[in-house]
């Protein structure tokens, strides 16, 4: 693809790219018009993705030229940013404008099962007991597999299924028999790095109050961040971060989700786990810390930052530092 980057210059130095301009690309590319029919997205997408996402994949493209072997491209966001749906766009822009291949890994399908997390609340602080929080995952087939398709091994993919909290069965998985270019790592903590401990002292919300007294909860989630996670996450090579512009917009866009998680789950399965709202809210407060924490820190270390507005729609999208790094 030929398009022309149309970029600023920011007093940093940094280049943003908020137009796409390409001659080729007035009509919208039939697999994005397909994507909004599958995936339910408003219209207006279409002009979003051509604008920002489709530029984001020829960069993909332009980092794999400097890769030794399959890219790994984190991508950050908190809850309801759109981690998924932009995974997707660039997963098909890859394939489609670049002869790419890739492979999706969600750091969500890592979560440990149901009966894990138990095991792990008794042993170490009834929080863990909820997904969610670095020590709820399982890292080591996190590293297993990132590392199995850098070496461009044929794999199997964990699913997570969110309406009944558990892992689902293997013969869900998604298989990649084939070698792959590029693996896009998403997730709502992918990249996130520990806090200082003094900044543990103080709680964030009512949960943390309440539930973590003594501070055990949040001390062990930081200390994963700080050792195992570090392990998953020097696997990245670029890191995206899709920027909420507060917390606030993320409590009402993960309430989105889970309606539309309502709205296709069967509500007389009786191992189903939708949440009331009630539930909701304490559950987001399991991620508030974090996500607050790297709205802060994690701009300036990625290699690009898209932001959105309340409204959910990328106001800018902003690239830093060497392409050849």
């Amino acid at each position: 693809m030929n398009g022309i980057l149309i970029a600023i210059l920011n007093p940093s130095g940094s280049k943003s790219y908020p137009v796409y301009n390409d001659d080729s690309m007035l009509t919208t590319p039939t697999w994005i018009n397909s994507m909004i029919k599958t995936e339910s997205l408003p219209t207006a997408f279409a002009a979003m993705a051509m604008d920002f996402y489709l530029p984001l994949a020829d960069k993909v493209a332009s980092w794999t030229k400097f890769s030794k072997g399959p890219l790994v491209v984190g991508i950050n966001g908190a809850q309801g940013t759109g981690k998924s749906t932009l995974s997707k766009v660039l997963a098909l822009a890859l394939k489609h404008h670049h002869h790419c291949r890739s492979a999706i890994l969600s750091i969500d399908d890592l979560y440990l099962t149901k009966s894990e997390r138990r095991q792990l609340a008794k042993m170490v602080h009834p929080l863990l007991a909820t997904r969610g929080v670095p020590g709820t995952h399982d890292v080591a087939m996190g590293r297993h597999l990132l590392d199995q398709l850098k070496n461009k091994q044929a794999v199997s993919l964990p699913v997570f299924d969110k309406a009944i909290d558990d892992r689902a069965p293997v013969d869900q998985w998604v298989s990649h028999p084939q070698a792959v270019d590029v693996i896009l790592f998403e997730g709502w903590c992918v990249g996130a790095v520990a806090q200082h401990e003094s900044a543990l002292a103080r709680p964030v919300n009512h949960l943390e109050k309440d539930e973590d007294i003594d501070a055990l909860w949040r001390k062990y989630a930081n200390d994963q961040l700080n050792v195992a996670y570090a392990g998953l996450f020097k696997r990245i090579d670029r890191l995206v971060m899709l920027k909420a512009p507060d917390f606030e917009c993320v409590q009402e866009w993960r309430s989105t989700q889970e309606d539309k998680l309502r709205l296709i789950t069967d509500p007389t399965r009786s191992n189903h786990a939708l949440m009331s709202q009630e539930q909701l809210e304490r559950f987001i407060m399991h991620y508030e810390r974090i996500t607050r924490w790297m709205l802060e820190e994690m701009p300036e270390r990625s290699d690009c930052v898209i932001e959105l507005n309340t409204e959910h729609l990328v106001t800018k999208c902003q690239y830093n530092g060497n392409d050849k790094a």
